[in-house]
């Protein structure tokens, strides 16, 4: 094992992007860990994927702000939720955020500007055609971060 020296990466943020599925146990476990090993702040982020452009044209704009305004305030209930299920020790070093958008590019914009040093995420192992026709979120922000990316697969 090398000796530790000044070349270490210091973690002191970590960006942990979740779905609240029960799926997420494990990130979430490796996320807590690794917060508490590093003394780290561990920012939550949750990102509405659902409510793009494409699906709003066809709603009046006062339906739609009403709608997605409900679906904002129902995932910060399960942020607040999920964050008391597996961080409730670490409320003074947790932070959280649900945002609306695109997974990849808000989970990049988030950590960006937070000054993350590693984005955690669990992964889906979607394959095939459904990797195809959905596309993989995880994939898309290991290939364009500029900052370290730890996966977490859903089942061991």
């Amino acid at each position: 094992m090398p000796a530790e020296d000044d070349t270490m990466a210091e973690i002191k943020l970590i960006v942990y992007a979740t779905d609240f599925s029960e799926g997420a146990a494990r990130a979430a476990a490796l996320a807590h860990t690794l917060a508490r090993a590093h003394g780290a702040r561990l920012h939550l982020l949750h990102v509405i994927t659902e409510l793009g452009d494409k699906h709003r044209r066809s709603i009046p704009a006062s339906v739609m702000e009403a709608f997605v305004q409900e679906v904002k305030n129902q995932a910060i209930k399960d942020m607040h939720d999920f964050a008391g299920r597996f961080f409730a020790d670490l409320a003074d070093k947790l932070d959280s955020d649900v945002v609306i958008g695109s997974g990849a590019e808000e989970i990049l914009a988030q950590a960006e500007r937070l000054g993350a040093d590693l984005i955690l995420m669990g992964t889906h192992g979607r394959r095939g055609v459904e990797k195809l026709l959905v596309g993989s979120t995880t994939e898309r922000v290991i290939r364009k971060s500029a900052i370290p990316v730890l996966t977490v697969p859903e089942r061991g």
